[in-house]
């Protein structure tokens, strides 16, 4: 039994290690900390091995700063980060030689730090101007302007070492974390659809019913993340040097399925809605109706986990047959409402991952082509 737990064991640290190293976002991620490593280090032997500077500790301290995802954000938040860095400086250097250092020094420098951070410009570095006076102020200070200015041209070495190798050394995309997380989620949505399909089968409590919207709730937080990567690699593009990068700044690359997956995700917490106010008020379904729709609901989800489009317009069909039968029978009036509701979700659901599976699994721009769906 110990041989086969280490075998499997095993077994899973090799394909872990496969995917990974097949794994173009984990590479892609894997540079960037190499890239941040090597600018601090650089910028610390340039200040104190070239320039000789003493405490060269703002210079790593920019550099870090500096580099960040994509090379408009280390041109725009950097520019933020380089100005909090410098006012930072000038805080400790004037609160030393005024006040000297202690605690009530100390006190004053922070609020009048913290204070300047409300500054538009400079709110989301608040704490980088507190953090860097305190640094300054704390490991020593100069009534000397020679020191203000060593600190200055500490940060502009690490400023300078952080640009230049974010901007020449692979500088990033970052459409391929955006295309994964936007496939996942379309597997997630199938897979719902499948599990309420089955529970439906066996008439599902409320607590089951719950655990639906909860999961469509997860989904949402899933779609963000994922929008927050399109936009990400929508400005990965942006003062990027290579050659794709006209192809990722293209506007709504990723938006349309976006979308659609909210749309999706929105309609089937609809219908669970749906389902639970039957469940709650004990309504007797058609029997027809049913077996049919709950047929419908796991056909919808088999298509979409499995990216078939065709399988897609077959339900709806389906869909659209079953809602000229019903339309010819005499129902109580009662069931219309949840009837209709179910009907027009699952018809939205349809329509919107309809055009997700035609482009599913979504791929990054081609290199000189417009933005790609591989089919």
């Amino acid at each position: 039994m110990l041989v086969l737990q280490i075998s499997e064991q095993g077994a899973r640290v090799r394909t872990w290690a496969h995917e990974r190293l097949h794994d173009l976002v984990f590479w892609t991620d894997v540079i960037q900390v190499g890239k941040t490593v090597a600018a601090a280090v650089v910028a610390w032997i340039l200040a104190a091995d070239v320039f000789g500077l003493p405490q060269p500790f703002l210079a790593p301290w920019a550099a870090l700063l500096v580099v960040h995802a994509t090379v408009y954000r280390t041109f725009s938040r950097g520019a933020q980060q380089v100005a909090a860095t410098v006012i930072g400086v000038v805080f400790a250097w004037g609160t030393g030689n005024l006040l000297g250092l202690d605690p009530v020094a100390l006190a004053v420098m922070l609020l009048g730090a913290m204070t300047i951070g409300h500054i538009a410009f400079l709110r989301e570095e608040s704490s980088t101007i507190a953090a860097t006076a305190l640094i300054v102020l704390t490991t020593g200070y100069s009534d000397q302007d020679t020191l203000l200015i060593m600190r200055l041209i500490d940060t502009a070495i690490g400023v300078a070492v952080g640009l230049a190798i974010n901007v020449v050394v692979w500088p990033p995309f970052r459409d391929r974390a955006a295309a994964r997380a936007i496939d996942a989620i379309d597997d997630e949505i199938g897979v719902l659809l499948r599990d309420m399909a089955t529970a439906m089968r066996n008439d599902p409590d409320d607590e089951e019913i719950q655990s639906w919207v909860e999961r469509t709730e997860d989904a949402d937080n899933d779609i963000d993340h994922a929008g927050a990567l399109a936009r990400q690699a929508r400005e990965s593009g942006r003062l990027n040097p290579r050659r794709r990068a006209g192809d990722v700044r293209k506007e709504g690359e990723f938006g349309d399925v976006i979308h659609r997956l909210e749309q999706s995700v929105a309609d089937i917490r609809s219908m669970a809605r749906t389902l639970e106010h039957s469940v709650v008020n004990v309504l007797e379904w058609d029997v027809d109706f049913r077996r049919t729709w709950i047929d419908l609901l796991e056909e919808t989800g088999l298509a979409i986990v499995q990216a078939d489009s065709a399988r897609l317009q077959h339900a709806r069909g389906r869909l659209r047959r079953l809602a000229d039968d019903l339309s010819t029978e005499d129902l109580p009036g009662h069931h219309w409402p949840e009837y209709g509701a179910l009907i027009a979700n699952l018809r939205n659901i349809i329509n919107s991952m309809d055009v997700v599976a035609d482009q599913n699994p979504i791929t990054p721009s081609r290199a000189n082509g417009p933005p790609a769906f591989r089919g």
